[in-house]
């Protein structure tokens, strides 16, 4: 198989609301993933396998130097390909392509691996209220 990649790809609500509902474990939404990225995002980057979305990743951003990726999603069926890393990977030139500095990511400890050893993000310390 080959993934092709897309930077501020094509996809449909359906599909990406199947792919979310897919990575995060729950029933599908009907979010409007198509305003809300073009609206409020740098970015994204689709990932495909032929015409089937298997892979994406937001970067919102605050408009000036910092990037914040989320949403960072790959098909059960095509994890571990290196699917993800490439998402990122993108997802980053595309930031500094755009002038930004710092791309930040959340993430809880079972993704600690991927995001530092597979994408190269350094530790840092962070905050957090739950709202």
């Amino acid at each position: 198989m080959s993934t092709r990649y897309a930077w501020r790809g094509y996809f449909t609500n359906e599909a990406l609301n199947a792919l979310h509902a897919e990575a995060f474990d729950h029933e599908p939404f009907t979010d409007d993933w198509e305003t809300q990225v073009d609206r409020h995002s740098l970015g994204w980057v689709c990932a495909y396998d032929g015409e089937m979305l298997v892979g994406f990743v937001n970067v919102a951003w605050d408009g000036a130097v910092h990037a914040f990726l989320l949403d960072t999603l790959v098909a059960r069926a095509h994890r571990r390909r290196g699917i993800g890393a490439q998402l990122v990977s993108i997802a980053a030139a595309e930031a500094r392509n755009a002038g930004c500095e710092w791309l930040h990511v959340d993430f809880d400890p079972e993704h600690r691996e991927f995001y530092l050893d597979a994408c190269g993000f350094t530790a840092a310390e962070a905050g957090l209220i739950r709202l």
